[in-house]
C-alpha cells in the first residue's frame, strides 16, 4: 500500500458562510454580456457550488476539479455541457474571506468582472457579514510534493519550462516566479505566506491585465469582448494605459497569485502546504488541482453518513438549546440501523430520528 502524499485534517476553526444575501451586477470579461449573480448562505460541507439559474431547469455546478472545463485565459467550471466561466476572482475572494460554504445563482455564462480583482467581492461579503458553523473546517495537508510540469522530466526543466508543484508546509505559501517579454512587467518574484489576514491588503486589489496588441486577436476568438480600463490594465509598447496606474508596484505578478488561489480552491479545500509556480496560467493550475485530488484520502460512505448524522443531531441540539444542558451525555457510537441514537439530558430519556 503506497504512503499518503495528501490528508484531510481536521483543524479547531469552524465553517463559515456569508450571513445576508448579496447581489452583484456587471459585464462579463470575456462574453462581454451583462452577468449578474446572488450568493446565498450554504450549510456546512456543500462547498461552493454555482447554480445557472437563467437556464430552465436551473443546472447545479459544484466546485470541484472533476468540473473544471476549459482554461483558456480563465478558468471555466460545467457539467453536461453547461459552463460558468471565469470563476476564479470569486473564487480567491471566497477563500480570502474566509467563505467554506456557499450558494452562488448565475444568471448568465460568466461570473461578472466587476473590477478585475478579487476586491469588490472581498468588500461585499464582509458588508453581507460572515457567520460561524457548527462544523469544523478541514485542510487538505500536503504530506509529500505533488509536481506537474510542462517538461515531462521535471529535474531538467529548461527556462522556458512550465512548472508549478507544491510541497509540505503548515501553512499555506506561494512562491511566484513569472519572466513576460515586455519592458514593463518584466520578470519577478512573489513569495509569501497567506492567510485570510493579509489577503485583502496584499492580493485583493491586483487586476487582470492584459496587452493592446493582443486585444484584436483575442476578440475575433471570442475573448476579452467585455474587457476595458474599467476592469483590467491595459499595456501598450511602454506602459499601463490606465490613468490610475498601478494598485501594487508588482501588481502583475500579484494577480497570477490571485488568480492561482482562486484555481487552487476549485479542490474544494483550504490546503496546507507550500505552492512553488514557475510562469504558471490557469491550464497549470488547474493540472495541479486535479493531481492534488488525485492523491487525497476519499471519505468511506459509512465515514461521511456517521458525520452527517453527527452533524445534524448537533444542529437539532443547537436549535433546541440542549447543546448547553451540563448534564447532557451522549453516545454516538449507539446509532442503530434505523438512525436512532438514544441520549439523556437532565434525566429525560428521548429518542431522535436523525
Amino acid at each position: 500500500m503506497k504512503d499518503k502524499k495528501i490528508i484531510i485534517d481536521e483543524s479547531d476553526e469552524f465553517q463559515c458562510t456569508v450571513r445576508n444575501i448579496i447581489y452583484l451586477k456587471s459585464v462579463g470579461l470575456h462574453s462581454g454580456k451583462d452577468v449578474s449573480i446572488v450568493i446565498k448562505p450554504a450549510q456546512a460541507n456543500k462547498g461552493i457550488t454555482f447554480i445557472r439559474k437563467d437556464l430552465s431547469p436551473a443546472v447545479i455546478i459544484k466546485a470541484d476539479s472533476q468540473n473544471i472545463c476549459s482554461t483558456n485565459l480563465r478558468t471555466s467550471v460545467g457539467k453536461n455541457g453547461v459552463c460558468i466561466s471565469t470563476v476564479e476572482h470569486l473564487m480567491s475572494a471566497l477563500w480570502g474571506a474566509g467563505i467554506d460554504n456557499a450558494s452562488i445563482e448565475v444568471y448568465g455564462e460568466e461570473i461578472p468582472a466587476l473590477d478585475g480583482s478579487a476586491k469588490i467581492y472581498y468588500e461585499a461579503i464582509f458588508e453581507s457579514g460572515i457567520k460561524e458553523l457548527t462544523a469544523k473546517r478541514k485542510y487538505l495537508k500536503i504530506l509529500e510534493p505533488v509536481i506537474v510540469s510542462s517538461n515531462d522530466n521535471i529535474k531538467n526543466c529548461k527556462e522556458n519550462d512550465y512548472s508549478i508543484a507544491i510541497y509540505p508546509s503548515d501553512d499555506f505559501e506561494i512562491s511566484y516566479s513569472m519572466n513576460f517579454n515586455h519592458p514593463f512587467v518584466g520578470s519577478g518574484l512573489f513569495e509569501s505566506k497567506i492567510d485570510t489576514s493579509n489577503f485583502y491588503t496584499e492580493i485583493s486589489k491586483a487586476r487582470t491585465f492584459g496587452f493592446l496588441k493582443e486585444v484584436e486577436l483575442l476578440k475575433k476568438n471570442g475573448l476579452a469582448l467585455g474587457g476595458s480600463l474599467d476592469n483590467a490594465l491595459v499595456l501598450n509598447e511602454t506602459g499601463v494605459l490606465n490613468k490610475e496606474g498601478l494598485r501594487y508596484k508588482d501588481e502583475f505578478i500579484r494577480h497570477k497569485v490571485l488568480d492561482l488561489i482562486g484555481d487552487l480552491y476549485i479542490s474544494g479545500y483550504r490546503i496546507k502546504g507550500k505552492v512553488i509556480a514557475k510562469k504558471t496560467g490557469h491550464d497549470m493550475n488547474a493540472k495541479l488541482v486535479k493531481a492534488i485530488n488525485e492523491n487525497k484520502p476519499e471519505i468511506k460512505s459509512n465515514e461521511r453518513n456517521a458525520y452527517s448524522k453527527t452533524f445534524r443531531l448537533n444542529n437539532l441540539l443547537h436549535k433546541t438549546g440542549a447543546a448547553a444542558a451540563p448534564l447532557m451525555s451522549i453516545d454516538i457510537a449507539n446509532i442503530n440501523a434505523a438512525g436512532i441514537i438514544k441520549f439523556k439530558i437532565k434525566n429525560i430519556h428521548e429518542n431522535i430520528m436523525v
